[in-house]
């Protein structure tokens, strides 16, 4: 089966009816140069006003002498408005103030943090619409994240998840599909082997789909 959707590689992946890059979708593998931001193939970034620079769009509080990391894997959907809050945004709240004093010194900025935690992002995870993601929060895989939601803490994978502060609403399968989708972890499969699935991944057959990983390459085509 020829591959039907465009390589990591590809800055723009969506092309138009008229022949033309949709400017505003990014692979962002493609486009992050970050040494805190850490990126899977295939997660793209939508913006109405594309940025030049994503990293800072996304997470604008993540600078290189952070000492957390934001880390999203493979597969991700990010709208337009989604906002990564990581550790480096916390002001340190046990004195009589909170008043950062020490970033106004550059020689005490780099090492003033009193928060650290990273913040993780499972894989094949879409993010909707203006949702807003605090610091070490960590999102399982398969997640749907509500748009406007406020994301704080641990979802586990597969829940959708909405409101502020984020709650879950359902789980999209029941704890033994979702047991199988992360065995067979499709999300780092081939791309050809992604391209044969499609029609599984995208229809509700988790048993089915196990199955197609179980067989895949057993038998090749003539």
């Amino acid at each position: 089966m020829p591959v039907t959707f465009p390589p990591a590689h590809r800055t723009h992946p969506i092309t138009l009816p008229d022949g033309s890059a949709h400017s505003g979708t990014v692979f962002l593998n493609t486009v992050i140069d970050h040494p805190r931001f850490q990126v899977g193939d295939y997660t793209y970034a939508s913006d109405f006003d594309p940025p030049d620079d994503w990293a800072g769009r996304l997470a604008p509080y993540l600078f290189p002498f952070s000492q957390e990391t934001l880390t999203i894997g493979r597969f991700c959907q990010i709208a337009h408005g989604v906002r990564f809050l990581t550790s480096s945004a916390n002001h340190d709240t046990r004195g009589a103030s909170t008043f950062p004093f020490a970033v106004f010194d550059p020689d005490s900025l780099p090492g003033y943090q009193p928060d650290t935690r990273d913040t993780q992002i499972g894989h094949d995870v879409w993010l909707g619409y203006g949702a807003l993601v605090l610091p070490g929060a960590r999102i399982g895989n398969g997640v749907i994240v509500g748009a406007g939601a406020v994301v704080r803490g641990s979802v586990p994978d597969y829940a959708v998840i909405l409101g502020n502060p984020a709650q879950i609403i359902r789980m999209r399968y029941s704890a033994d599909q979702i047991e199988t989708l992360n065995r067979i972890a499709w999300w780092d499969w081939s791309r050809e082997k992604i391209a044969a699935a499609q029609p599984l991944l995208v229809a509700e057959d988790i048993a089915a789909l196990a199955q197609f990983d179980a067989d895949f390459g057993k038998n090749p085509p003539d």
